[in-house]
């Protein structure tokens, strides 16, 4: 479905790095959305539960062979799973054919790593947990250190990259290529979840 927004999870994903983006997709100030521009969708390897690094089991809506060939966009979920090349490179094909069909791709926290690894921040502005990790996991792969900007996240031609502490500034840079609510609310949406309800509402 080409409004269904995936987010890719590995065994041992960190969990806080998609809350604030599945939330303002779902919900808006006023409680849960009646019609939502987009549907949050989990994607794991296979259709066998996994667990988060907090110990939350989550149920997937597809695996990597069930998943759509349209969809609004590919979230990259951070954490440990990354680490085992066994199930990570099975993501290659599925990034390498997102990117080549105009789809939005975002990476966070060791996501971002991976891409890197594997040659596709090398033509965008980027950023991740770190230029030393990126150039540690991307080795000779990795060939865009001029690209990396130390920011919390970064968009760039449909890629946005944000490292393990940067999952709402990850949340806002998505929102907007989604255009999932006006730049003014979703400045809102960051505001309010940045600087807190009573600074916001003294």
């Amino acid at each position: 479905m080409k409004n269904e927004v995936l987010y890719l999870l590995l065994d041992n994903y960190a969990d806080h790095e998609s809350v604030f983006l599945a939330s303002a997709i779902n919900c808006d100030e006023n409680g849960i959305r009646k019609y939502p521009k987009y549907i949050n969708k989990v994607v794991t390897p296979t259709l066998t539960p996994i667990r988060s690094c907090g110990g939350f089991q989550t149920i997937p809506d597809y695996s990597f062979n069930t998943m759509p060939d349209e969809y609004a966009a590919l979230i990259l979920i951070g954490g440990y799973g990354w680490l085992d090349e066994k199930i990570s490179d099975k993501v290659i094909p599925i990034v390498r054919k997102a990117i080549e069909k105009g789809i939005i791709v975002g990476a966070i926290c060791n996501a971002a790593s991976f891409l890197a690894k594997h040659g596709f921040l090398n033509n965008v502005k980027h950023t991740g947990n770190g230029l030393e990790q990126l150039e540690l996991w991307g080795g000779n792969n990795y060939t865009n250190q001029a690209g990396y900007i130390n920011k919390q996240a970064v968009s760039d031609k449909l890629i946005v990259t944000a490292n393990g502490t940067g999952e709402l500034e990850f949340a806002k840079e998505l929102l907007l290529l989604l255009e999932n609510d006006t730049p003014e609310q979703i400045e809102m949406f960051y505001r309010f979840n940045k600087e807190g309800f009573c600074t916001l509402f003294p």
